[in-house]
């Protein structure tokens, strides 16, 4: 062999190993990791499903999940971490992931049902009200949905909010605090609020109608993905507006889905169902004004320490 023809095939084996190197780099870049929760949301519905992987696996992208995660916080201190990249919650709670700096943008918005969401008694506690609850203790996520209902529906009912106690615990520790008696009401979202009512003796004494809720569910990104990766957030997205749909039009189909993922009774599937199966959409900005409001209620409460820039964290998909 010449020394020509040594340069020629050294720069061909070059060349055929950085083409096989390609791909690999290029694969292990199309990963979307997306944290799931024990809730009946499009993200648990989609993995359920298995309607993400397929779509994504089409254009080259591999899903990875994480969790199940028992409520938003938790998901969102991932998210903030750099574990994940998708996640769900509330309005609620991304407004208090926001106030704290946590570098998300929600990209999807879906009003929550009134009776997917409220403050529960126990039947023989005699609280018939919200009115009642004066004197009492009461079970709420702190900065979250539960915060958010209690004070809500306080200030709607003319209450002092000094006159109630709150009692800061996570939907896991509520349960038992709630059946056990250590609380007098739990002011929480489904399942739990369906949970409370059909398997722990529990009452509705006021649902997101009554209170006034202004609460949706929310799909959030972390702002890197967004920014670096918007093709593949708009994929994540249309596989979700269509799980979505088929949820709104297959309600007791999508709450056994559901019950199935979040581990309980069978029996609740066509409540959460019911309740959970709404409409999701693109954030509009008439939603960004709704999640304004919520955030000025929120400071004005002095459940977050300061207003947060609720425009810089959304993004509009199509």
């Amino acid at each position: 062999m010449t020394k020509r023809q040594f340069f020629i095939a050294m720069a061909m084996a070059m060349t055929a190993a950085i083409a096989t190197l390609a791909p690999a780099a290029q694969a292990a870049d199309q990963v979307v990791r997306i944290g799931w929760l024990r809730g009946p949301n499009d993200i648990t519905l989609a993995k359920s499903r298995g309607t993400l992987e397929k779509a994504l696996a089409d254009k080259g992208i591999k899903v990875e999940w994480a969790g199940p995660f028992p409520a938003a916080a938790p998901a969102f201190e991932a998210l903030n971490a750099g574990s994940i990249d998708i996640t769900a919650g509330s309005s609620t709670s991304a407004i208090a992931a926001l106030a704290a700096k946590v570098p998300l943008v929600v990209f999807a918005y879906q009003k929550m049902a009134p009776g997917s969401e409220g403050i529960v008694v126990k039947k023989d506690s005699g609280i018939t009200s919200i009115k009642d609850l004066a004197g009492k203790k009461v079970a709420v996520n702190r900065g979250g949905t539960g915060e958010y209902l209690l004070m809500q529906g306080l200030e709607t009912n003319g209450i002092d909010p000094k006159s109630v106690e709150r009692i800061y615990l996570s939907p896991s520790d509520s349960g038992p605090s709630f059946t056990q008696g250590h609380v007098d009401a739990w002011a929480t979202w489904d399942p739990f609020l369906t949970i409370a009512e059909k398997a722990y003796d529990g009452k509705v004494v006021a649902d997101g109608g009554a209170i006034k809720s202004d609460n949706a569910v929310v799909l959030v990104a972390s702002k890197e993905f967004a920014q670096s990766k918007a093709d593949q957030l708009q994929l994540v997205f249309d596989v979700i507006k269509s799980e979505n749909a088929w949820a709104v039009a297959h309600k007791a189909e999508a709450g056994a889905i559901w019950v199935k993922e979040m581990n309980v009774p069978a029996d609740l599937a066509g409540k959460i169902g019911e309740n959970n199966a709404a409409p999701t959409t693109a954030v509009t900005q008439a939603d960004v004004a709704q999640i304004g409001k919520v955030a000025e209620w929120y400071a004005k409460s002095g459940i977050i320490p300061a207003l947060p820039d609720i425009a810089s964290g959304v993004v509009s998909l199509k």
